[in-house]
């Protein structure tokens, strides 16, 4: 079992001056679901090498038994350090894939060629493909077969606009991840804010925040099998 994990390269807060990136727990969570299961896991990034961590998410008070792990872990550690470039992966080389959140995935990967035409490839194969939190935002330009966006008429979930106003970024991010979803034609629905809340329609696995992440990752576990 091959699973590939993509990662945001993007570490501006749009014109704040902050930094951000991947969110810690969201690749930690998950990482470990699919890891402790039996997967193989490859990690990549549209720069390759080391992707931006959101301090925010490496904070004492964001650290979960997951994230503590992860930093922990030299393995771990050492392939985050050195991703592969998303243009060097392939769809055919793996069994699903799943994209962590974090902000930053709505700068680059959203646009990013490469990603839209990996999640597309994936799809077309009949193969799991995962997202949480901000990480559905990266559906946004991605397409079915028949050219109609990926999430129409489809059950989804992302980070909800009273989650992003509870963080004071509806006015930084380049969209937010609901109003995208639903514009797209998703059936989005949510659970209460910062709860573990997760759908799965088809072969394609959506979870709403941070707290989301292991459920999620579980969730494309049992399309595996």
């Amino acid at each position: 079992m091959k699973i590939l994990m993509v990662l945001t390269s993007h570490g501006k807060l749009g014109d704040t001056g902050e930094k951000t990136g991947f969110w810690l727990e969201e690749l930690a969570a998950p990482y470990y679901a699919l890891k402790d299961a039996g997967a193989e896991i490859t990690l990549a990034s549209p720069k390759g090498g080391q992707p931006p961590l959101d301090p925010k998410s490496d904070a004492e008070d964001a650290q979960t038994e997951d994230t503590r792990r992860f930093k922990g872990d030299k393995e771990a550690m050492a392939a985050l350090a050195s991703t592969h470039k998303l243009d060097e992966v392939k769809a055919d080389a793996f069994d699903a894939v799943f994209y962590p959140g974090g902000h930053g995935p709505l700068w680059d990967l959203t646009n990013d060629n490469h990603s839209i035409s990996l999640i597309e490839a994936f799809t077309a194969a009949g193969k799991p493909t995962g997202f949480v939190c901000h990480a559905p935002g990266v559906l946004k330009n991605v397409k079915m077969a028949n050219g109609e966006p990926l999430v129409r008429g489809k059950s989804v979930t992302g980070f909800t606009n009273s989650e992003e106003e509870a963080v004071g970024l509806t006015k930084v991010v380049p969209f937010l991840v609901e109003d995208m979803l639903a514009e797209n034609g998703g059936e989005f629905s949510k659970g209460p804010d910062w709860a573990s809340y997760v759908r799965t329609d088809g072969k394609l696995v959506t979870g709403q925040n941070p707290g989301s992440s292991r459920a999620a990752a579980e969730a494309l576990l049992d399309l595996l099998k």
